[in-house]
């Protein structure tokens, strides 16, 4: 079912779901990846870095697909 036939509020309330859902998934990433590098032996603050960056290009790559298929739906 195509985006632009849905109502607004419903429009925007699955909008608000998929952001959600990225900013979930993208937090799991980001722990499992200072979780992985503090198993390496990997400071504190470098785990913590490098959960940082996961979190970040994570949620950047979801947020741009998001953006890109309300484009295209759009």
């Amino acid at each position: 079912m195509s985006l632009a036939l849905v109502s607004p509020p419903v429009y925007a309330l699955t909008l608000l779901a998929s952001v959600l859902a990225a900013a979930l998934l993208s937090l799991l990433i980001a722990v499992t990846a200072g979780l992985l590098a503090r198993w390496d032996g990997t400071s504190l603050s470098g785990a913590l870095l490098r959960a940082g960056t996961a979190f970040g290009a994570a949620m950047s790559l979801l947020c741009g697909l998001i953006a890109l298929d309300v484009a295209a739906t759009t």
